[in-house]
């Protein structure tokens, strides 16, 4: 198995980029997804949840996940306390299905929290799609409808561009015409399928 963490700031483009390597033949596992998975109603994580910020983000049963944005994202240590409770389960299930997948997959964990989760698996490659935090901002106003203020919260809630590289091997620039951002992906790609092939034949 090859396995490739791709992570990025908000809105920089990551999941484009995993997109064009799914169409490519990669398996991407989607830390989002799994965020979502762990607090589904029922789960002990969305009871835990529960437990540290009270029925104001429950509705119907399940997480009101705006409620809870607005609260963490307004709250440092209640993002983190959050996190506390959120990371280590993602952990555990993301290690379950990359370990449930065929051996010669070639698997994308598509991680936007990378660094600040800690995450440690067994990478063969790190990505990071990058884009300056003003073209992030305007992304997340233009696309996701959010307001100013609230976009700038969530690109600054998160790492550093300059933490994001020091963690990664390889840097995706997304601030060019979306054809050149697909065109690096895609020459990156070549270079894991080879790399991945060699492993194999060894």
């Amino acid at each position: 198995m090859y396995l490739v963490g791709l992570t990025g700031g908000i809105a920089s483009g990551k999941s484009t980029v995993a997109s064009a390597w799914v169409e490519l033949g990669g398996i991407e596992i989607d830390a989002d997804q799994l965020a979502r998975e762990v607090v589904a109603p029922g789960t002990p994580g969305l009871a835990a949840v529960k437990a540290a910020f009270g029925d104001s983000v429950i509705s119907s049963g399940a997480l009101d996940r705006s409620a809870l944005g607005q609260l963490v994202f307004a709250d440092t240590d209640k993002r983190k306390q959050l996190e506390a409770i959120v990371h280590p389960l993602v952990r555990e299930l993301a290690a379950k299905k990359i370990a449930e997948l065929p051996n010669d997959s070639i698997v994308i964990y598509n991680v936007p929290l990378l660094v600040e989760a800690a995450v440690d698996l067994d990478f063969d490659k790190v990505v990071t799609v990058e884009a300056p935090s003003e073209k992030q901002i305007e992304r997340l106003v233009s696309i996701r409808k959010m307001n100013r203020e609230e976009a700038e919260r969530r690109v600054a809630a998160q790492a550093s561009p300059a933490q994001r590289a020091n963690a990664a091997d390889v840097i995706l620039n997304s601030n060019q015409d979306l054809h050149l951002l697909l065109k690096d992906a895609r020459r990156l790609w070549q270079q894991i399928e080879h790399e991945a092939a060699q492993r194999g034949s060894n």
